[in-house]
């Protein structure tokens, strides 16, 4: 967090100096904003997007949005939503194009809570962020751009990283230091390049495309929906957008072209005269264009997103795609989430140094496997349309069975993916596996369906203190802190449990009790829910498997917990998925209706391990293992 250095120097200093403001570089800025982190942040633009680039919010990137209490100012702008994809293809005889079939954007066998993606202009979406970032005193230098930077322990160790900023124009510059430095620049990014870091490319096939954005006049009848259309003349994919404006993508040139070349282009109006063609029969006449460019598209991705763990890459400075999926911006998002709580786990003291070399593998496998999709994707629609039963076949609202056909897994296989909801993370620190120091046996208990390194399953309950029914993956805002579920099962069966996990909660030798403020004795729960009285790191809800009627939070609840009356949950809402279960969350999750259990959930939503509530000290030990393989201090020793 903020601080000044000891040593004597003019140089300014930051925690933080963040290259571009694009997707990534606000994202990542918004959250170390918002927990007191000083910031440098420039971008070689003189204003926001004005048009064009990324549009899609998939529904994955809605609940972070919405968790971050961004969700609404979103929305007011009145984004496109696509429910639904259509698939336009050449008929079977005769000429033109007719509709093949429809399915979910977001399948019901997805739980999501938004089932659509959210289609909206760059620029807007990025003003949401700026306006977030001057409420926390963070403005971003327009236009400026970096020179020059270097990263040495031995000159500054506090603050290695040395970095030369410059107005465009040459009229100013300035040198800072920084803990850190992020470059969310782009496929062109200077950082990369400075570092000396490649880009592989995962496939050898590129593209050039057109896009188009402008308000059309046409018959066709799913010029409001996503469309993915083939013809004899070539394929167009339709987007819905804000304001009654449509994109289209029209590929131009593939390298599969016996002339490829490159560098080809096409002018506005060829690319209409080809969107003509290929929509025949139906017709499209253009009232305005707002934007238009043609570029090439390549999978690529860099062979590393940091060299020192002081300075960092993300997003399309680290993997190029098309942008059929709609996944750019999303996967920029969660670049930078991910990495600004690990940082911010590590500057505030919880975490060792050592976390930071999770966020390349985690975040790399991630790009890999978008890739891989990327051009799965790109095949399944430049294949042979699919026959009508086959697309009713993938619009079923069930799993992905073993008799399925290569066309209807993809389709499944892509929905969770696009959907943002097939992320993963590999075993590691802070993803609980059998390899894991920590190996308590009270770990991943039998019968629970939370797999570590995904996100924890959505769930409606009842908050106690007012009978509003709420989403309790909501409930925590991103605060930076891990999130700790205490799911307690019947209250006349797990009394014990909950006193003594409370008991061993509270000593000061605890995960929890270990990393209390130093002002904890004056401080209001009411005073900072966001920002967590006792703790920076930890924020607890507990969750009975009861009617809320029932529920006495005094009496069912030991002090440390009820202390936190707000964050007390009734499990008795009806779940669709699993509708004769008596307490839903419970069972979504796997846990003894009964007994319950803990779920410790990283600050990013993800889950981090599961352990069993039990009666004695177990349980809590059970979570100092967790967490001693990776925090600063001993935990749990005597």
């Amino acid at each position: 967090m903020e601080q000044q250095p000891s040593i004597g120097s003019s140089s300014p200093y930051y925690d933080i100096v963040i290259v571009g403001a694009g997707p990534v570089g606000l994202m990542l800025s918004t959250c170390l904003s918002r927990w007191g982190y000083k910031i440098k942040h420039i971008d070689n633009r003189a204003e926001p997007t004005p048009t064009g680039r990324a549009d899609g919010i998939q529904p994955r990137s809605l609940d972070l949005l919405r968790n971050m209490g961004l969700k609404s100012a979103i929305m007011a702008h009145k984004p496109a939503r696509v429910y639904e994809v259509a698939f336009w293809d050449p008929p079977q005889t005769g000429h033109g194009i007719v509709r093949t079939g429809t399915w979910a954007s977001c399948p019901s066998f997805i739980d999501a809570r938004y089932p659509f993606t959210t289609l909206l202009h760059q620029g807007l979406i990025e003003r949401v962020f700026i306006a977030d970032l001057e409420k926390n005193g963070v403005q971003i230098k327009r236009p400026w751009t970096i020179t020059d930077f270097k990263s040495d322990n031995s000159e500054n160790l506090e603050y290695p990283v040395e970095v030369q900023l410059k107005h465009v124009d040459g009229t100013a510059s300035e040198t800072v230091r920084a803990k850190y430095l992020f470059s969310g620049e782009g496929a062109r990014s200077f950082v990369r390049q400075q570092l000396g870091i490649g880009v592989s490319h995962k496939d050898p096939i590129a593209h050039v495309w057109g896009v188009m954005d402008g308000v059309v006049k046409t018959d066709f009848p799913d010029i409001k929906m996503k469309c993915t259309i083939h013809s004899e003349h070539g394929s167009i994919m339709v987007i819905p957008r804000e304001d009654n404006m449509v994109r289209l993508y029209i590929q131009i040139a593939s390298s599969t072209d016996p002339d490829w070349d490159p560098c080809k282009t096409a002018t506005e109006g060829e690319v209409q005269a080809s969107a003509k063609r290929i929509l025949e029969p139906y017709s499209i006449e253009w009232e305005r264009v707002e934007w238009y460019s043609v570029y090439p598209i390549g999978q690529g991705i860099s062979d590393k997103y940091t060299l020192d763990h002081r300075v960092f890459l993300g997003g399309d400075a680290c993997h190029t795609h098309s942008p059929k999926a709609g996944q750019g911006m999303n996967t920029a998002f969660l670049d930078a989430q991910n990495l600004a709580w690990k940082i911010h786990a590590v500057e505030g003291g919880l975490a060792d140094r050592a976390l930071l070399t999770t966020y390349e593998p985690e975040r790399k496998e991630v790009a890999e496997n978008l890739l891989d999709f990327d051009n799965k994707y790109a095949k399944l629609f430049s294949q042979r349309p699919p026959a009508a039963a086959e697309v009713q076949a993938a619009s079923e609202q069930s799993p992905t069975h073993a008799e399925d056909n290569e066309f209807i897994k993809t389709f499944k296989e892509s929905c969770e993916f696009t959907s943002g909801y097939g992320v993963a993370y590999g075993p590691n620190v802070l993803n609980w596996s059998p390899s894991h120091p920590a190996q308590s046996a009270l770990l991943n208990p039998k019968g629970t369906k939370l797999r570590t390194g995904r996100l924890m399953m959505n769930a409606d309950v009842t908050r106690v203190v007012d009978a509003n029914v709420v989403y309790l993956e909501q409930q925590i805002p991103l605060n930076g802190s891990f999130r700790i579920y205490v799911f307690a099962g019947k209250p006349s069966v797990t009394q014990q449990a909950l006193k003594d996990f409370a008991f061993n909660l509270g000593d000061k030798r605890s995960f929890f009790g270990a990393y209390y403020c130093d002002n904890i004795a004056s401080v209001s729960y009411h005073d900072n829910l966001d920002l967590n009285p006792h703790s920076l790191f930890f924020t607890i809800c507990t969750v009975f498997a009861a009617r809320r009627s029932s529920i006495e939070i005094s009496r069912d609840l030991p002090d440390l917990l009820a202390r936190y009356r707000d964050l007390v949950y009734a499990d008795d809402r009806w779940d669709r998925h699993i509708p004769d279960a008596k307490a839903a969350a419970h069972a979504k999750m796997g846990l003894d209706e009964e007994n319950g259990g803990v779920v410790v959930v990283r600050p990013d939503g993800y889950v981090g391990c599961v352990a069993s509530l039990v009666e004695g000290s177990g349980t809590v030990d059970a979570l100092n293992d967790y967490f001693s393989a990776f925090c600063t201090k001993k935990l749990g020793i005597t």
